[in-house]
């Protein structure tokens, strides 16, 4: 329907659809993060929530039993930032995004490896984090043994560019604690990424989650370039349409795109949720351009809430062990009406039900400048 032209609100339902945001799935968390093609993780705990508003029934126990069993692994993809994925997209993916690692490498540590046989640096940075994980502190230390008078931080980085390193348990695993230690996937999966991989592939794993898209949505969703020859071949079986200014979307023939009038129910999401950082052009979700604040932590404390399918506000939450309670307070950037206050706190009850069951569950108002 190369004529039909997406308003930002049409779009907008579409990818929430795909995106379980409008109705809770059943399904298992493995699938749930293969469907989403994977979930941005630098904040380790993050990705519990982002399951959490998007799945009926879903635990802690259910992720944190995938790591264990190593069906899924938190390793630097899409964008160069580290993503929980399945160890099969992991497998798949990790060699087309290898350029997009070694581009911000180059950028930020390139004037320490002048002169530096990079390829022997990899093999040394693989016996050592197959011996045991290393994080990236001891790796550098022990690089700069045998690569003398080079900067170690800039040695892991290195290494981190050039060889597949998962993070391994018990980081990831909720209640649990550990150091950033890492590993290749030779050492942890049993096998390396594909030599061969399937870029089309990964371009309708995309548009399957985020869908109607552009080719630049897609090239930030990835940090990839020149997918437009990717999209042109395949052309033939996507859907086409047109946004309002006027750029080609590119969708799925067979995907959700709901009436754009559908209710869109509150939701939280967690700090670094995919869904607002995937699309060049994000006024689908973002419609007043609000700035998206990345917070520092582990994550599940934190993190934006959409009202009527756009980003309205942040949340964050706070324990108090002496009290027995804990507190979500809400930071609203536009004033709420009576409907929209009443759908924050019932999610809200949700939300704290999940992350502090044994607490009493309060909540606070409050009004934020965007």
């Amino acid at each position: 329907m190369a004529g039909t032209v997406l308003s930002p609100r049409a779009a907008g339902r579409a990818t929430l659809a795909r995106q379980h945001l409008l109705q809770r799935t059943e399904a298992a968390a493995a699938a749930e993060i293969a469907h989403l093609g994977g979930m941005q993780a630098q904040a380790p705990l993050a990705p519990y929530v982002g399951l959490w508003t998007r799945l009926g029934g879903f635990t802690t126990d259910e992720l944190s039993a995938l790591y264990r069993q190593r069906q899924v692994v938190r390793i630097a993809l899409m964008r160069g930032t580290i993503h929980l994925v399945t160890a099969e997209d992991a497998l798949a993916w990790r060699t087309l995004v290898d350029p997009v690692i070694e581009r911000g490498t180059q950028g930020a540590f390139g004037r320490h490896y002048r002169d530096l046989d990079r390829a022997q640096l990899a093999e040394a940075a693989r016996e050592l984090t197959e011996q045991e994980p290393r994080t990236f502190a001891e790796l550098g230390t022990l690089l700069a043994e045998r690569f003398p008078d080079r900067d170690p931080a800039a040695l892991a980085q290195a290494a981190r560019a050039q060889l597949p390193l998962v993070q391994v348990p018990p980081r990831g695993v909720w209640g649990e604690r550990g150091r950033i230690a890492h590993t290749t996937t030779r050492a942890w999966l049993g096998r390396d990424p594909l030599d061969k991989p399937d870029l089309d592939a990964m371009v309708l794993r995309y548009l399957q989650a985020f869908g109607p898209a552009t080719v630049m949505d897609a090239q930030a969703w990835s940090g990839l370039t020149r997918l437009r020859e990717v999209f042109d071949r395949l052309r033939p079986s996507l859907r086409v349409s047109k946004g309002e200014n006027g750029a080609e979307l590119f969708d799925l023939p067979h995907a959700p795109r709901p009436d754009p009038d559908v209710p869109a129910p509150a939701r939280f999401l967690p700090e670094y949720d995919n869904l607002l950082f995937s699309h060049a052009d994000r006024t689908r979700v973002n419609p007043h351009g609000y700035r998206v604040p990345l917070f520092p932590g582990n994550g599940a404390t934190l993190g934006y809430f959409l009202l009527d399918g756009v980003y309205t506000g942040l949340w964050r939450v706070e324990r108090n062990t002496a009290a027995g309670s804990v507190l979500l307070t809400i930071q609203h950037f536009a004033p709420l009406s009576a409907a929209h206050r009443e759908q924050l706190i019932e999610e809200g009850l949700r939300l704290l039900e999940f992350l502090g069951p044994a607490a009493t569950p309060q909540i606070h108002f409050e009004a934020a400048s965007p």
